[in-house]
């Protein structure tokens, strides 16, 4: 995914939004930071909360792409105009998309970054950050043999409320967004325009989620399988996408559920799934290990029994056995090596 360790921060500038243009103070001239220690503070700053993205999005219009306000000031600065023009562009589209009352005023930065690393390439990317709020923070002053202290309000190692990275990507830019909160839509849909990108970040993610619905939910209707079972199909299904560095649908598909059958009604389970969540998954892709690792924490290996026992099956399925004893009471069976 992103990696920012290299990147350098450019040109920046910063203007505070409010409800309207008049009220809003505009910046006039950019920014640029470049010792050590403020690269490393604008990085961690501008980058850091892109670090766990898993998701990528791209930019969207009903009457085509050419028609979304954002893209087409973003390629603008990319492509060398003034940033402080095409900056407070962005903060009057901003502005223009944030009138409903509960919206608050804010400091808006927009960062041109170079030499970001994304998908093992380098590209050169453009990031708009939204703080609604400032840190306390104390500020110490030696004056002589004392130390003064004072209070003050500042931008420092908090998140901001809204972001969106901008990645130049050779096809079409790939976008990265930071939301505080996924019910309103301003950000999103009114200010940025956007969807989810069809790519190999964002078909390993709904590939990983797809299968497990499948397991879970539609597996057990139609065929008679334990919860150790699918709990084996859980574990190896994302062994597959732990140890391939790509996913190839036929051979995911005999690999994990073998028989005809059974990939037959994968194979449509998929195609329902695709419709109604509005999304598309490539049948051949490089598997992403940023959404790998954050899809599985959502694979459970655990059998709960009643309120007495939990069961984790990580492992050789054919260690655990289930029955009925005589008395009807069932039972799972555990062979093991050693105990540690």
């Amino acid at each position: 995914m992103i990696n920012g360790k290299e990147a350098s921060v450019g040109e920046f500038i910063l203007h505070h939004v409010k409800t309207t243009e008049a009220d809003s103070v505009f910046g006039d001239g950019p920014e640029l930071l470049q010792s050590d220690e403020e690269q490393e503070f604008l990085r961690k700053l501008f980058l850091k909360p892109f670090m766990n993205s898993s998701q990528t999005f791209e930019f969207t219009h009903a009457a085509g792409v050419e028609y979304n306000a954002l893209h087409g000031l973003c390629n603008a600065i990319c492509a060398g105009e003034d940033l402080v023009d095409r900056s407070r562009d962005i903060a009057r589209h901003l502005i223009g998309s944030s009138q409903h009352h509960n919206i608050k005023p804010g400091d808006l930065f927009v960062v041109k970054f170079a030499k970001l690393e994304f998908g093992l390439r380098e590209y050169e990317a453009i990031g708009i950050y939204k703080f609604d709020e400032k840190e306390v923070f104390l500020e110490s002053k030696h004056k002589g043999g004392s130390i003064d202290l004072r209070l003050k309000l500042g931008i420092g190692n908090a998140k901001p409320n809204k972001a969106c990275l901008v990645v130049f990507t050779d096809d079409a830019p790939t976008l990265f967004v930071v939301d505080d909160n996924d019910h309103t839509t301003y950000w999103q849909q009114d200010f940025i325009g956007l969807r989810p990108k069809k790519d190999h970040v964002n078909s390993t993610s709904h590939m990983l989620e797809l299968t497990k619905s499948f397991i879970t939910e539609q597996l057990p209707h139609d065929y008679p399988i334990g919860k150790a079972d699918q709990i084996d199909l859980l574990n190896r299904s994302v062994q597959y996408f732990k140890t391939n560095g790509e996913y190839d649908q036929e051979a995911f598909e005999q690999e994990i559920f073998q028989e005809e059958g059974v990939i037959q009604r994968f194979q449509k389970f998929g195609q329902d799934f695709q419709r109604e969540n509005d999304v598309e998954i490539m049948q051949n892709f490089e598997i992403s290990s940023q959404a790998v690792k954050r899809q599985a924490r959502i694979f459970k290996s655990v059998i709960k029994l009643d309120k007495n026992f939990h069961i984790y099956i990580h492992g050789d399925r054919n260690r655990i056995e289930q029955g009925v004893d005589d008395r009807g009471r069932k039972f799972y069976r555990i062979f093991y090596d050693e105990e540690t």
